[in-house]
């Protein structure tokens, strides 16, 4: 054989060889895992990708994240006795609320069964962490119309605050595990907050701020301009 042509085949047969190997492993591997890997946990929450890396910011993260990941983790309440088995809804919920130096100040106003009022709202119990044991959310309503939530968790028969935030007319909801915050804005907008549970605390996942779409104007008709009337010819009028 052409010592040039033996050349030339035996550099295509490299890269077909490289390519069918590959396809063989693909096939093998039909769950995704090679022999020793864990499988990922089904809690793991999908991170953003950027699409145009140079043209993204240090953190692709979710809002918030970065910031969360700075601040120290919450430290355990002290002065309160243990969790027992009846979980945070059998703690004194005025109790936490003194142990914590940022609603001390709240802790002996009186419960409010109603919008309108300066108070404590009735606690509330979710599962916002995803153990199955549910937090404890605390609201006050103040004289100004600023609102104050609070979200507590227990964690080795410790409590620890987990969420603290603050607004005005805030209407707090819960999408799956996750908390939704929206308070009006001065220019007619509503703030859109989402916390999420990172393993740490309660963190921002989005922060939108929505429009309301404005009003069709009325269909407004403007009268016709009126015509003088057109002067007729009197009889005889020459």
């Amino acid at each position: 054989m052409n010592p040039i042509l033996r050349r030339r085949l035996a550099l295509c047969a490299a890269p077909l060889a490289a390519l069918a190997a590959f396809a063989l492993s693909g096939c093998e591997r039909t769950n995704g895992l090679g022999t020793g890997e864990a499988a990922p946990s089904v809690s793991v929450q999908p991170r953003p990708a950027s699409v145009w890396p140079a043209w993204a910011g240090k953190s692709p993260e979710a809002p918030g994240a970065d910031a969360a990941t700075r601040q120290p983790p919450p430290q355990a309440l002290k002065g309160l006795p243990k969790v027992g088995s009846g979980g945070l809804a059998a703690m004194d919920v005025r109790a936490i609320l003194r142990a914590d130096p940022r609603t001390k100040p709240l802790a002996d106003r009186e419960m409010i069964d109603r919008p309108g009022q300066a108070g404590l709202r009735p606690p509330m119990f979710t599962d916002l962490t995803g153990d199955k044991k549910p937090e404890l959310l605390v609201a006050a309503d103040t004289e100004s119309g600023r609102n104050v939530l609070v979200v507590y968790t227990e964690h080795g028969g410790k409590v620890y605050p987990i969420l603290f935030t603050s607004g005005r007319s805030m209407s707090i909801e819960t999408i799956g595990p996750d908390l939704l915050v929206r308070t009006p804005c001065a220019d007619g907008a509503e703030q859109a907050v989402r916390f999420h549970w990172d393993g740490m605390r309660m963190s921002t996942l989005s922060d939108v701020k929505n429009y309301k779409k404005p009003l069709e104007p009325s269909e407004t008709r403007e009268p016709k301009p009126s015509r003088p009337p057109v002067p007729s010819d009197s009889p005889g009028g020459h």
